[in-house]
């Protein structure tokens, strides 16, 4: 029982030390040279970061291709309802499913529904991608919200370099090529924009509380603009054995997971403590 509780022991201060060294080893600021951490910033991250242009219309003139491979505009959609924009790209390998899963999530619970009172917008930042992976995109995140009948309210758009970085621009979302890997570096967040184009509001990470997103939605409809919010993000990176970073897109939920295994192993420390001490010795038993 002794080592058993040593081992636990062990794992605790073990995890706690990978989150510290995680803590340590991450940016959360909201632009170069703001974080208490800033110098510490990996290169291809000093221009990622989402600029809060809360009034700016969006060039609705561009052209893109929707998931069908059907070119549309993107004004297409704006007019009647407001829109919640993502920008994204579908193979990313980290946290772009995760933004998209979480909007999902969060719509779940509204009585509000894409193609009714609002639509969303995913434009791919990969001017390479296809219709095919916008199409797969699609299916996986209706799959997850469960409402089927909601999918022509959905969008998964691709475009050229031009129209994508105009977008992008346009919604103040920095992002950087990685050219080595041929991925991107990007913040995570979602745009809510007005039926007439103008961006609204930000919400930034990848889990979003459906009461704020009904909000936004609703003053939008009318043409609200917010105001500004907190800008920490989460950023999309891999961990680079070579120049020793980790992962930026991840480190919250590791963050998380490492107090909650800590607490975890600390009550079960007491707890086999505790029944230890009541356990008969040879004399009680005797």
């Amino acid at each position: 029982m002794t080592r058993l509780i040593a081992s636990l022991a062990v794992s605790a201060a073990l995890v706690a030390a990978v989150s510290a060294s995680a803590g340590d080893r991450v940016w959360t600021g909201p632009g170069p040279g703001l974080g208490p951490n800033a110098a510490a910033t990996p290169a291809l991250l000093q221009e990622v970061r989402f600029d809060q242009r809360l009034g700016e219309t969006l060039p609705l003139g561009l052209a893109f291709r929707d998931e069908s491979g059907r070119p549309v505009w993107l004004g297409d959609f704006f007019g009647e309802r407001p829109v919640i924009l993502v920008l994204s790209y579908y193979q990313c390998p980290m946290l772009c499913p995760m933004v998209l899963n979480g909007l999902a999530s969060t719509l779940k619970p509204l009585t509000l529904e894409p193609g009714r009172e609002f639509e969303v917008v995913v434009a791919s930042i990969n001017p390479k991608e296809t219709p095919k992976l916008a199409a797969e995109a699609e299916r996986r995140t209706l799959e997850r919200y469960g409402r089927p009948r909601t999918a022509p309210g959905w969008h998964f758009l691709t475009g050229d370099q031009a129209a994508v970085s105009a977008l992008a621009d346009a919604a103040g979302f920095r992002y950087v090529h990685d050219k080595a890997r041929d991925e991107y570096a990007h913040a995570a967040g979602i745009v809510i924009v007005t039926p007439g184009g103008k961006v609204s509001r930000y919400l930034f990470g990848i889990d979003y509380p459906p009461r704020d997103v009904r909000l936004a939605l609703l003053e939008s409809t009318g043409g609200t603009v917010g105001s500004a919010i907190d800008n920490a993000f989460l950023f999309c990176f891999h961990y680079d054995p070579t120049m020793g970073r980790y992962s930026l897109a991840t480190f919250r939920i590791l963050r998380v997971a490492a107090v909650a295994t800590v607490l975890g192993l600390v009550l079960m420390i007491v707890l086999l403590r505790r029944r230890e001490a009541e356990q008969p010795g040879p004399l009680g038993a005797a």
